[in-house]
């Protein structure tokens, strides 16, 4: 037998699952996504989904995408260092720099391929980065890439982080890489403190803002985690995606100008990668635009999130450390964090199950996401669903 075709036919873990009846993943949506969307024909509450602020249907957003692919087309045939590079790229670029209170911004294709492409390039052999323990995917293909020495620390720990900072050659570049919201616990990093940490050992911060862009910030802005805490101006590196609250698809870091510049040249992702389409990058912009004239957005998501954390927690709910619209609904067990997804889509409600090796198998969970268009009523609805099976299957 070829041997390729052995190897992966050992691999029968989703088989395994759809036998059982409890698969949860590749779920066909046949609707755009709203707080409801059509699965099978029926209607589904959703709330597995990162589009925090509700835009992915907004008619501004999607009048602006259709006008921009009329124009231009719909794809770039190219990557952004040689044909793929519009105007509206520019635009977007600048925008983003300013909203994010930095010299400049770069766009990628996606925002995975940010910090791949940025970790990658950025430090050297003689270099450091540092990362929490729980940062995002896309952070470790990126410390894969790097041959800079990588150093983890424990998650949220900053005396594990100085341990790691005292290992470091005080004349050598010293990254300190996390996420600014944890996307599966919903917490924070506790960047106050790692930025006495780096002002201390003379080191460099990067933030993922992924899930914190259009959530976080202070006056309900939408800057991120770094805007909340009042250090943007002190973090080195931001990055964001536009594909959860700017309801597009793609990536941007913004920073000091030889920064962006550097990796403008040589961050490979960007590079040998084909340019976001004019398509997205205009929707992306005009959900920018909106973030910025709507601040009552975020705010009633911050009404929606304090409430259903409340509700949760007087419920008996364990839900950890989060802080934010996302909601870890902890199950501890693999195989009942499947049940259990499968039983809450019978009763109409869409939500994400974490389980292992995204999270420990001790530590898998149902993850419970709003939106700022869901209403009082849909969260009820759900929650007394959810609490109903939790009791059910013996988690309360």
């Amino acid at each position: 037998m070829d041997l390729l075709r052995e190897k992966t036919m050992r691999y029968d873990a989703p088989q395994r699952a759809k036998a059982a009846g409890i698969y949860p993943y590749f779920r066909a949506i046949e609707s755009d996504q709203d707080t409801e969307v059509i699965i099978n024909g029926k209607k589904v509450l959703m709330f597995g989904s990162n589009a925090y602020l509700g835009l992915t249907n907004h008619p501004k957003v999607i009048e602006a995408s259709i006008a921009a692919t009329k124009k231009y087309g719909t794809g770039m045939a190219g990557s952004r260092f040689l044909n793929g590079t519009l105007d509206i790229h520019l635009e977007l670029e600048r925008k983003l720099a300013n909203f994010m209170d930095k010299e400049e911004a770069i766009v990628f294709p996606t925002g995975f391929m940010v910090n791949e492409g940025v970790l990658g390039c950025l430090t050297g052999r003689d270099d450091y980065i540092l990362w929490d323990e729980r940062d995002h995917a896309s952070i470790i293909e990126g410390l894969r890439t790097s041959f800079s020495t990588k150093y983890k620390f424990r998650h949220n720990d900053m005396a594990s982080l100085e341990k790691q900072l005292q290992r470091c050659n005080s004349h050598k570049v010293k990254l300190i890489v996390v996420d600014g919201v944890f996307s599966m616990e919903g917490d924070l990093a506790n960047l106050p403190e790692i930025m006495k940490l780096a002002k201390k050992y003379n080191a460099n911060i990067m933030v993922d803002e992924a899930h914190s862009l259009g959530v976080l910030g202070r006056k309900y802005n939408g800057k991120g985690v770094c805007d909340h805490f009042g250090l943007l101006n002190d973090v080195d590196l931001v990055m964001g995606t536009f594909s959860k609250s700017l309801a597009s698809i793609g990536g941007f870091v913004a920073g000091d100008y030889p920064v962006i510049n550097y990796l403008r040249h040589n961050a490979r992702t960007n590079i040998f990668s084909a340019s976001i389409t004019p398509g997205a990058t205009a929707a992306a912009s005009a959900a920018l635009d909106i973030l910025k004239a709507e601040p009552e957005r975020v705010k009633h998501l911050w009404e929606l999130t304090h409430y259903t954390i409340k509700r949760f927690k007087d419920l008996g709910f364990e839900l950890g450390p989060t802080e934010t619209p996302i909601m870890p609904l902890y199950v501890r067990d693999n195989d009942k964090t499947f049940y259990i997804t499968k039983l809450i889509f019978e009763e109409g409600i869409f939500v994400n199950p974490v389980v292992s090796p995204g999270v420990a198998p001790e530590d898998t969970l149902i993850r419970f996401a709003l939106m700022a268009t869901h209403s009082i009523e849909q969260v009820d609805y759900a929650i007394e669903r959810i609490y109903k099976i939790f009791k059910k299957v013996g988690i309360l």
